[in-house]
C-alpha cells in the first residue's frame, strides 16, 4: 500500500496560509486531498473560508495540535486512517495547516513516533510562508518565526506587490535556512509542482538548493536560527562521524531543528546519506560514487544559537 504523502503548512500569523490552502483546494489538479487544520479558539472559522473541494476537513480546536501535551494530531491522522479503510473517504494527500504560532517541531515528529503512522503516511515537505511587509519585525520579536523559516523544505515569500524592497528579507531568510528553496506567492497563486513531492524527508542527495545562495547581505537584526554548512574535502571514519553525531545530539539537541548531509566515508564505494529532526534521525548508504565524480561531504545543520566554530572543529578532528 502506498504511503499517504503528507504536506505541512506554517508560517506566522497572517502569512496567507488559508489562502494558499484555498488555492490548493480549487485548483484544477488529480490529486485526492485531505485537510487538517487547527485554530485557536472553540469555534472553527477556516472550514468556512475554505469550503467543502477537500475530501475531508478536521478542524482541530481548543487549542494547538503540536501542544505536546496533546494526542489531537494523532487521533486525528489515524480516524482519517480509519474512515479510509472503511471506504467512507478516498485520499492520496494529506495537506496540515498549522496555526501561526505553532511549532512545527512536534508535528513533524508524530511521523516518526508512532508505528502505523509511519507505515501508512510519507512527510513530504514542511512549506513555510513567509510575510514579506511584517516578517521582519515578526521575527525580531518571535524567535518561533525563526523556528517556522528553519524548519522549510520550500520558503513562499507572501505580499511582495506591496512590500517593496524584499531583498534584505530574503537575505535574511537565506541565512537561516540556506537549504530551503524561496518562492514569491502573490494571492495563493503558485504552481502546485513547486509544493508538492519535494522529498524533504527523503534521503537524497540533492542537500543545498541547485543555485546555492550567496549572503553579501548581514542582517543587522537579531537571528537566533541560522544555517551552517559544513563541507569536507577528505574521507571521514564512520565510527568518527558517529562519535561526533552522538555528542552533537547530546549538547544541542533542543537547538537544532533540521540537519542533512552526505558523506565520503573511509573505504566505502557508496555515499553516505542522514538527516535528523531535533533528537530523530536516519541514515543510510546510497549509490556508488562515480569515476569522474568529487568525492566529498556536505552537511547542512540549521538551530537556534548553534556553536558554528564548535561544530565545524569536531568534523574538522576526523581528517586522517
Amino acid at each position: 500500500m502506498k504511503p499517504i504523502a503528507v504536506t505541512v503548512l506554517t508560517g506566522f500569523l497572517g502569512a496567507g496560509k488559508t489562502t494558499l490552502l484555498r488555492h490548493i483546494l480549487n485548483e484544477q489538479h488529480q490529486y485526492k486531498i485531505a485537510v487538517i487544520e487547527n485554530e485557536f479558539g472553540e469555534v472553527a472559522v477556516d472550514d468556512q473560508l475554505i469550503g467543502d473541494r477537500s475530501t475531508q476537513i478536521r478542524t482541530l480546536t481548543n487549542g494547538c495540535i503540536c501542544c505536546t501535551r496533546s494526542n489531537e494530531l494523532e487521533d486525528a491522522l489515524l480516524d482519517l486512517l480509519d474512515s479510509q479503510d472503511k471506504g467512507e473517504i478516498a485520499f492520496d494527500r494529506l495537506v496540515i495547516e498549522c496555526t501561526g504560532m505553532a511549532d512545527p517541531g512536534p508535528i513533524i515528529q508524530t511521523f516518526f513516533s508512532h508505528d502505523v503512522l509511519c507505515e501508512r503516511y510519507l512527510l513530504d515537505g514542511v512549506i513555510t510562508l513567509v510575510d514579506a511587509v511584517h516578517a521582519g519585525q515578526q521575527m525580531d520579536n518571535y524567535a518561533l518565526a525563526q523556528s517556522q523559516v528553519g524548519y522549510a523544505d520550500r520558503l513562499l515569500l507572501t505580499k511582495t506587490d506591496v512590500a517593496g524592497d524584499s531583498q534584505p528579507l530574503i537575505a535574511r531568510l537565506q541565512r537561516i535556512n540556506a537549504r530551503a528553496p524561496l518562492y514569491p506567492v502573490v494571492h495563493g497563486e503558485i504552481d502546485l509542482a513547486l509544493l508538492f513531492d519535494t522529498n524533504g524527508f527523503m534521503l537524497e542527495e540533492r542537500i543545498l538548493p541547485t543555485s546555492k545562495p550567496r549572503f553579501h547581505f548581514v542582517a543587522s537584526q537579531p537571528t537566533d536560527i541560522s544555517s551552517i554548512v559544513v563541507e569536507l574535502d577528505y574521507p571521514v571514519d564512520l565510527s568518527g562521524v558517529s562519535r561526533v553525531m552522538e555528542q552533537l545530539l547530546l549538547d544541542f539537541s533542543d537547538s537544532l531543528l533540521r540537519y542533512k548531509g552526505m558523506l565520503w566515508i573511509t573505504d566505502q564505494p557508496r555515499r553516505l546519506l542522514f538527516q535528523g529532526v531535533q533528537r530523530l534521525y536516519s541514515a543510510d548508504w546510497d549509490r556508488e560514487w562515480q569515476d569522474q565524480e568529487t568525492r566529498r561531504s556536505t552537511l547542512v545543520f540549521i538551530g537556534a544559537r548553534l556553536p558554528e566554530q564548535q561544530i565545524r572543529d569536531a568534523f574538522a578532528s576526523l581528517k586522517n
